[in-house]
């Protein structure tokens, strides 16, 4: 093979071109994503390279009957395709359902269009809180999975899934669950005083993510146990401490808030129990309705201090955090786009994908 040959396949990929297609939802993140591909370009082969990370136009309908149709704009025959979607984004306010449908349709385009590999980028996977049947009902979460992979799925990114077991529901799709712990713990770093703070885990179910942050932070560890009542969704009949937070700064760690009654809840308990600044770090600040209401009053009782979430869900950027003081929010675009370009290179991602 001629060197030139095979200098441009090394600066192409072994997958071929990278190309990235954005859902309307996932149009914010995915332009994060090709900001990051391209710091990634220019790392491995300088400024001057031609470029080959594309943004690739697609046209997404929708039909006043609530029917919707995509159409890739431009040939991407042979390419390594990500199809970005973020299916709780706040701005477009679309229903989840449309959202998901949005991105299985892109999907079946660019296997139409004859996409060489196409991955499912998802930051927040949908039903993923759905993942065991209590009774007669459906497991929504290993039916999100064989859709996607119905739908062509090569591959699935996501952040901090719910339950890592749902890996095992892929037959045909590799599945790849990012960890935001790593940003988290830089800013908390940077940003947050040490000295006096100690992690708390807002669960039981929580408590080996939230020993990692207390490990890494060389700090002391408190559990929150909670007990539920599941006569009504997102109920909680009771919760009790373990452990000394009198006088301690503290960081309550999870994957997500949803109607952030739990945390709330949490914050009130460690308020009761003598401690002075409380933390929350979130990987999916989802924030479902009356979430930012609970937080705006908790955060002018004085009770929570700062939410730490990520961009993996879509609030409106500096606008949002501008009117909500409480929110703070770290980028894991660039992560994502890290981990894309090892991908598309044949790389191991494996250390891009542990909490380190």
């Amino acid at each position: 093979m001629h060197i030139n040959q095979m200098s441009l396949i090394k600066q192409m990929g072994s997958r071929g071109k990278i190309g990235v297609i954005a859902c309307d939802s996932g149009d914010v993140f995915a332009k994060k994503i090709l900001r990051g591909l391209e710091r990634q370009r220019k790392k491995a082969f300088g400024v001057k390279k031609k470029k080959r990370v594309n943004y690739i136009p697609m046209t997404e309908t929708h039909f006043p009957n609530g029917e919707i149709k995509t159409c890739i704009d431009q040939s991407i025959r042979g390419m390594d395709i990500y199809v970005v979607q973020d299916p709780e984004n706040k701005v477009t306010k679309q229903a989840i359902d449309k959202n998901v449908t949005s991105l299985r349709h892109a999907m079946d385009s660019a296997w139409r269009a004859g996409a060489g590999n196409i991955t499912a980028v998802l930051p927040y996977l949908p039903y993923s809180r759905q993942e065991v049947a209590r009774g007669r009902e459906c497991i929504a979460a290993a039916k999100m999975i064989r859709d996607l992979e119905a739908s062509h799925a090569d591959h699935i990114l996501t952040l901090d899934v719910h339950n890592p077991a749902i890996a095992g529901v892929c037959s045909t799709a590799r599945f790849e669950d990012l960890h935001a712990a790593k940003n988290h713990l830089d800013y908390i770093r940077s940003n947050i005083s040490l000295e006096n703070l100690m992690v708390c885990s807002p669960d039981l179910g929580g408590g080996e993510r939230s020993e990692y942050f207390a490990n890494m932070l060389k700090t002391d560890l408190a559990i929150i146990r909670k007990k539920r009542d599941y006569t009504q969704p997102g109920k909680i009949e009771k919760m009790e401490l373990i452990g000394e937070v009198n006088g301690r700064d503290v960081l309550l760690v999870d994957d997500m808030v949803a109607t952030a009654g739990t945390l709330v809840k949490g914050c009130e308990l460690l308020k009761e129990n003598g401690a002075n600044n409380i933390y929350f770090a979130t990987s999916l600040p989802l924030f479902t309705h009356p979430a930012i209401e609970r937080i705006d009053e908790s955060f002018r009782k004085g009770q929570i201090t700062k939410i730490i979430g990520t961009d993996a869900v879509y609030h409106g950027g500096k606008e949002f955090q501008k009117e909500h003081p409480w929110y703070t929010e770290v980028s894991v675009a660039g992560y994502f786009a890290k981990v894309i370009w090892n991908l598309n290179h044949d790389r191991s991602i494996s250390g891009l994908l542990a909490d380190k």
